[in-house]
């Protein structure tokens, strides 16, 4: 099952700020795809939020671009920065990629962006989300907040021992 950015924002409304304002502090975060034969491969890349949706753009031809086009899914792990502590915390979000080939979709999203930010010939990808996750220390504890589409935030904790993790009630 799969979903667009803002039916994530209507079911999980805090943890979906959470994550765009984990990714609005960077402009380049780390996509991982598929190659070809299977292995992952990992490359920079911008992505965007806009009219309720994430949007991944790449330069025409790009390996990244080959590579969801022939399998769609991916992970997009946010710019951890230069911070130790990560005070927002970590944020991923997986899914699979549909390429926006309508011209006037193209138009829309190029004009919407700021000037000499996109080139005349890209890729651009809507992410369709599968799972959204934020990982943040809640001391003692490591927290991992989990949203898949259909069902409600999971919190599971660790802590820095042999216990197991726990989910909040």
């Amino acid at each position: 099952m799969t979903t667009r950015w803002a039916d994530f924002e209507t079911a999980a409304p805090d943890l979906a700020a959470r994550v765009q304002r984990r990714f609005a502090a960077y402009k380049h975060h780390v996509l991982g795809t598929l190659r070809a034969d299977g292995s992952p491969r990992l490359t920079g890349l911008e992505a965007g939020f806009s009219r309720g949706e994430l949007w991944l753009g790449m330069m025409p031809g790009s390996r990244k671009a080959l590579d969801l086009r022939r399998d769609p899914r991916f992970a997009l792990h946010a710019n951890p920065g230069t911070s130790a502590e990560m005070e927002e915390g970590d944020a991923r979000i997986s899914g699979r990629a549909v390429e926006v080939t309508d011209p006037a979709e193209l138009a829309r999203f190029a004009e919407a962006a700021p000037e000499g930010e996109v080139p005349e010939v890209f890729h651009l990808f809507r992410a369709e989300l599968t799972e959204v996750v934020r990982t943040y220390l809640d001391i003692p504890d490591l927290c991992v907040d989990v949203w898949k589409p259909g069902r409600p935030v999971r919190t599971i904790r660790r802590g820095n021992d042999d216990a197991p993790p726990r989910a909040d009630a």
